[in-house]
C-alpha cells in the first residue's frame, strides 16, 4: 500500500527535532517487522534506552496512529511515529543529504545571482502551494492545535525556498512581495497566537538586509514599502536602508 503523504509532508509538517531524531534512528536501522495492511502501518521503532515500541501509522495521515511510549500514550506525534512513516514512504531506501534536511528558518544562500523565466515561474508556483497552508481560522478550540501546525508548515516551506534563493534585486521584490502577500493574511485573519508566521516574516526581513550588504541594488526593491501601513511595522530595518541609501547618494 501506498500512503497518501510523501516525504515533504512529514518533513515540513513535523518539527525540527522531532524529524531530526527519526532520521537518525531510520539512518540507524532502528525500525523492523516493518508491515503494511488495509489501513496503515506497523513496525517497531527502537527507542532512545534499546527499547523497541509497537508503533502504528496510517496510510492517510503520517500523524495519526499510536505508539507506546510516553507521547504515544498521550496521542501525540512521536519520532518512532515519524520513523514508520518515513520508511512507508522511502521503502526502507536511504535517505540522501537534501531529503534529510530541514530549513526551520529562512536563509540568505550568499549567491549572487538571478532566476531565469522558467525558474521564476517555477519558485512563485511553489511559494502559492506553500502559502495554501496559512490560512484563515474560523474552526472550533478541538482544531486550533492542527490549525497551528497547518502555519509551521506553511513557514517551513517558505523557509527552504527562500533559502535556496540567489541575491539579486529580481529576488528581493519576490521576497517583499512575499513579505506582503503573508502581512495581509495576518491582518485578514490567520491566527497567529504562536507568532510562527509573524517569527518568518522577521527572518526573511533579517534575509532580505543580508542581500543588501552584498547587493546594493536590492535596495530599490524595498522602497515600495515606504508608505505601507502593516500589522507590526516589520518593515521598518528595510525602509531604513532606504533613508540611508538615499541620504548616501545626495551626499554624493
Amino acid at each position: 500500500m501506498l500512503p497518501q503523504y510523501n516525504l515533504d509532508k512529514i518533513k515540513f509538517a513535523t518539527g525540527e527535532p522531532t524529524f531530526e531524531r527519526a532520521v537518525g534512528i531510520y539512518d540507524s536501522g532502528g525500525i523492523k517487522d516493518f508491515k503494511d495492511d488495509s489501513f496503515g502501518f506497523t513496525a517497531k521503532v527502537r527507542g532512545s534506552g534499546g527499547i523497541f515500541y509497537k508503533v502504528y501509522v496510517s496510510a492517510k495521515r503520517y500523524d495519526e496512529g499510536s505508539c507506546d511510549c510516553y507521547l504515544g500514550q498521550n496521542n501525540k506525534l512521536c519520532k518512532h511515529m515519524v520513523v514508520v512513516a518515513i520508511y512507508a514512504v522511502m521503502g526502507g531506501k536511504k535517505l540522501s543529504i537534501e531529503e534529510k534536511e530541514l530549513v526551520g528558518s529562512p536563509k540568505c544562500s550568499e549567491k549572487l545571482g538571478e532566476l531565469e523565466k522558467t525558474g521564476l515561474i517555477e519558485i512563485k508556483a511553489d511559494i502559492s502551494a506553500a502559502m495554501r497552508h496559512i490560512k484563515s481560522y474560523n474552526g472550533p478550540s478541538r482544531v486550533w492545535f492542527a490549525y497551528q501546525d497547518s502555519l509551521v508548515e506553511g513557514c517551513n516551506r517558505l523557509a527552504a525556498i527562500v533559502s535556496k534563493l540567489p541575491v539579486g534585486k529580481q529576488t528581493s521584490k519576490l521576497l517583499v512581495d512575499l513579505l506582503l502577500r503573508l502581512d495581509k493574511k495576518l491582518c485578514g485573519g490567520v491566527d497567529d497566537s504562536d507568532g510562527t508566521v509573524g517569527g518568518f516574516i522577521q527572518e526573511t526581513v533579517g534575509v532580505l538586509v543580508e542581500y543588501a550588504k552584498i547587493d546594493t541594488e536590492c535596495i530599490e526593491a524595498f522602497e515600495s514599502l515606504c508608505k505601507k501601513n502593516t500589522c507590526f511595522e516589520w518593515e521598518d530595518p528595510l525602509v531604513k536602508i532606504v533613508d540611508e541609501n538615499n541620504v548616501k547618494d545626495i551626499c554624493c
